[in-house]
């Protein structure tokens, strides 16, 4: 392989990698695949002298990483709304991301018989997340379903939410089911694995 074809490589891998990006579901992956996109083709222009392409494309890396900090740091003020079993809004959101939730919890149950708390968080009172719960002794909560929609998968759903269980009077956050994908958030959020269990204490 020549080194000509060689460039041209460069400048397919950044463009597959910016059309990818696009496929995302989540905003965060769509702009980590899509600066790295970026970052390559910019590359590619260098070495092809294009370098008005080579500009651009450093700032769509440099906009893209201004806004991954802006998603970790988010500025978003949530409303906690309880909800009951009966709920048709309750039944019309698990309804229309059940694929989502199975992707993220195969095997769980998305109905909401067994809980006894039912909370929506809510930004500019579009649903966001939503928790299922199931009371414990000692103010324990068993977490049935802690669900954040793809848009808002950066913690800070979460840290709202645990933050306003204690008025809830849950002091304890309890998960047993298979974490999957979701270990990696339950960590981020400071659990403990714990026999079976991965175990939160909201009050110390």
């Amino acid at each position: 392989m020549n080194s000509s074809m060689m460039i041209e490589m460069v400048g397919y891998l950044g463009s597959v990698l910016v059309l990818v990006s696009f496929l995302m579901a989540s905003v965060v992956k769509l702009r980590v695949i899509n600066s790295v996109g970026g970052l390559i083709f910019a590359v590619y222009a260098l070495l092809i002298r294009s370098y008005p392409t080579a500009l651009m494309n450093f700032c769509l890396v440099g906009i893209n990483l201004y806004y991954l900090a802006r998603l970790r740091y988010p500025d978003r003020h949530y409303t906690l709304i309880e909800e009951r079993k009966d709920s048709s809004v309750l039944r019309a959101f698990l309804e229309h991301y059940a694929e989502d939730i199975a992707a993220c919890f195969p095997g769980i149950r998305t109905d909401a018989e067994e809980a006894d708390v039912i909370c929506f968080v809510c930004h500019n009172m579009t649903p966001a997340g939503i928790l299922l719960g199931k009371r414990r002794e000692g103010g324990a909560l068993e977490i049935l379903l802690d669900y954040s929609t793809p848009e808002y998968r950066d913690c800070s759903v979460g840290k709202y939410l645990y933050s306003r269980l204690p008025e809830l009077k849950v002091d304890i956050l309890v998960f047993t089911g298979e974490p999957g994908k979701h270990e990696v958030y339950l960590k981020r959020m400071g659990f403990e694995r714990k026999n079976d269990a991965y175990v939160k204490r909201i009050k110390e």
